[in-house]
């Protein structure tokens, strides 16, 4: 992955920081997208030192104008997209309002549509190119009060199965990874926002629930997004890989 052009989306923190890490570590030309200005420069500032080449885009993946002028900032050809930005919500049907479901279709729905709308021209002027979307096992199995966040990562399931069907004989690739429960700051805040004085015990009951008896790591997420994105997944497109410490398999 050397000197190849990668975007990210959601680069500032959890996931997509181990992602950026990742990629900038093989030296890659990363530029990650992100809301969060001051995690961003922070994170582009830190690679830069080591002596990587990292770029921060601030910018609202909802609003298609800004992806777009975003994307085409870039260098002409793009070799990798990953869309990891996405956001959570808590609920049953009854207890998601249309506000929630809205702002979870204009993130994890159509923000993912819009970064790969906008960054096609420039996977096919590269001659093809990897996508690698962010999913969950939610997308594939019943997961209580998760109903606006399941839905929308089922949508991210099928878009990617479209994506990589309609472009092929396009030579770009289309996958997405499904963890389980990783250990991120978002957990941390969940945990502490609903189980205040409790979070230890439920930090421990949630990492029970993946039969190797943890949480994942986000470097664990981004190592699979690399080996997807370089040339050892080239035989690779149209798949879904769960990640999930058992969760899906081996039923206790």
């Amino acid at each position: 992955m050397q000197s190849k052009i990668v975007l990210i989306t959601g680069g500032a923190s959890g996931i997509g920081l181990a992602l950026v890490q990742k990629f900038a570590f093989h030296k890659s030309q990363v530029y990650f997208i992100d809301l969060n200005q001051a995690e961003g420069k922070k994170l582009e500032e830190q690679e830069r030192k080591k002596g990587n080449s990292v770029t921060f885009l601030e910018g609202d993946l909802a609003q298609y104008a800004q992806v777009e002028k975003l994307i085409q900032s870039l260098p002409d050809k793009l070799d990798v997209l990953i869309n990891n930005a996405g956001i959570a919500h808590v609920g049953t049907v009854e207890s998601t309002s249309e506000e929630d479901f809205d702002r979870i279709v204009s993130v994890n729905i159509k923000g993912m549509f819009h970064c790969i709308k906008a960054s096609l021209p420039k996977l096919k002027r590269g001659g093809g190119g990897a996508i690698v979307n962010l999913c969950s096992v939610a997308a594939t199995i019943g997961i209580p009060d998760r109903f606006a966040y399941s839905m929308s990562k089922g949508a991210v399931l099928s878009m990617t199965l479209s994506v990589a069907r309609d472009y092929v004989q396009e030579g770009i690739r289309c996958n997405c990874i499904s963890p389980g429960r990783v250990h991120t700051p978002f957990v941390d805040g969940f945990l502490a926002k609903n189980y205040p004085g409790q979070e230890q015990v439920m930090f421990e009951k949630l990492s029970a629930t993946q039969p190797v008896g943890r949480m994942g790591t986000p470097e664990e997420i981004a190592d699979l997004a690399y080996f997807l994105s370089a040339d050892t997944g080239k035989f690779i497109t149209g798949s879904n890989f769960t990640i999930d410490g058992g969760f899906m398999g081996l039923k206790m």
